[in-house]
């Protein structure tokens, strides 16, 4: 999105290097990444990165709002509903696509946001890496807050360990060996000690909860919770029988499993920002638009991308038999903005919030990005192309 920086870049790159840089990727995690890797870093200017930002502050003030969990009360299925909540969300991250207007001129508009942990342990390890092989300009980082690897990583510690032992807390998911996300799961035990723990394997007893660590069984104080409770829902009947969540527990959550839902899809209809698509639920449209090709209609609550039409036809809308779980947003025109070899990359950039306990606001920590050259990201919409995949962002200073 820099012209001289993208030139520099693409005239140095070769084949050979980017090779050996995936090689080192790999060779601590084989066969853990199970996503594609870019063949390239993003590079944004001071005013996009500004104008991002700008955008998540405005929301981070909207969440602090004193009404804000009445507002998202009804966001939360009741039977999903997780006692103890805490009174903020530990980790959010907001999704940028960046967009053109009318005068070809770049700017981001948010996607998507979720009140729930992203690759942070990932985007620790890869970009390291990615540094050792290439050439990123002085002036460019992918941190913010002043922070560096080794402070982003303290932070990331004292976020999800907090007081307990180690051996105390543990990273919760679904068959973490399955999960596209495993890789994350890994670079989270080496950075700071926490296991990836199947909900499955949890064993109660009254309202303690334990698991097997090594051999021993183990009090487990706090959860890093990385589970999807959409995903559990359906999957629920072949793990057997596991520990019902939804019971008082003598446990914390970092995050809170209701602060997936609250900061989600279910809050852009209530937010006005120039850079914040409009979006309406559903069930308080009073009509349907005329130009459906101008819209992109989502559930409030998948994962991956699942359920996401692109494509809008009026009979997508009244063939919903659920419309209150669902929201028709305007559509963006995504930039062709990432020169390279062939036809030029989309680009989604994720900025990452670590809120601390005791501190007013979230931190902003570092990013990840996605490339493109599908109609949207992700790896079926970019089958058998280059230049495409999981990426970061190097920010100017």
């Amino acid at each position: 999105m820099i012209k001289a920086i993208r030139e520099k870049y693409n005239n140095a790159f070769s084949r050979d290097k980017h090779l050996e840089f995936l090689t080192e990727l790999n060779s601590n995690y084989p066969g853990q990444i199970a996503f594609r890797i870019a063949e390239t870093p993003v590079f944004v200017d001071k005013k996009l990165g500004a104008e991002m930002i700008d955008a998540c502050e405005y929301i981070i003030d909207f969440i602090k709002r004193p009404d804000f969990t009445r507002l998202t009360e009804t966001a939360i299925p009741e039977a999903e509903k997780i006692p103890n909540e805490n009174v903020f969300p530990h980790f959010i991250a907001f999704d940028f696509g960046i967009c053109k207007r009318e005068d070809d001129s770049l700017y981001p508009a948010l996607i998507e946001m979720q009140g729930f942990p992203t690759l942070f342990g990932f985007q620790a390890y890869y970009p390291t890496i990615l540094e050792k092989h290439v050439d990123i300009p002085k002036e460019y980082s992918r941190f913010f807050s002043g922070l560096n690897n080794e402070s982003y990583i303290k932070l990331l510690s004292d976020v999800i360990v907090g007081q307990y032992q180690k051996e105390e807390v543990i990273l919760l998911d679904i068959k973490p060996e399955n999960q596209n996300t495993l890789i994350d799961f890994s670079c989270t035990e080496d950075y700071i000690g926490v296991k990836a723990i199947c909900v499955s394997s949890l064993i109660k007893e009254g309202r303690k909860l334990f698991y097997i660590n090594d051999g021993k069984k183990t009090r487990i104080r706090r959860i890093y919770n990385r589970m999807i409770f959409d995903e559990l829902k359906m999957v629920k009947e072949m793990l057997g029988d596991i520990v019902d969540l939804t019971s008082e527990l003598d446990v914390e959550w970092i995050p809170h499993p209701n602060w997936f839902y609250r900061i989600s899809k279910y809050t852009l209809p209530m937010l006005s920002h120039p850079l914040i698509p409009k979006t309406e639920y559903l069930s308080n449209m009073k009509s349907i638009p005329k130009d459906l090709e101008q819209y992109v209609l989502k559930p409030l609550f998948s994962f991956a991308g699942q359920g996401v039409v692109i494509d809008v036809k009026e009979n997508d809308i009244t063939k919903i038999k659920d419309p209150e779980n669902w929201i028709l947003q305007k559509k963006v025109s995504y930039a062709n903005c990432i020169k390279t070899p062939d036809e030029s990359s989309k680009v989604e950039i994720r900025l990452m919030y670590i809120w601390k306990e005791g501190d007013d606001r979230p931190t902003l920590t570092t990013n990840l990005a996605r490339l493109s050259k599908g109609k949207m990201i992700g790896v079926r919409y970019n089958a058998e192309k280059e230049w495409v995949g999981a990426s970061v962002a190097y920010f100017e200073q």
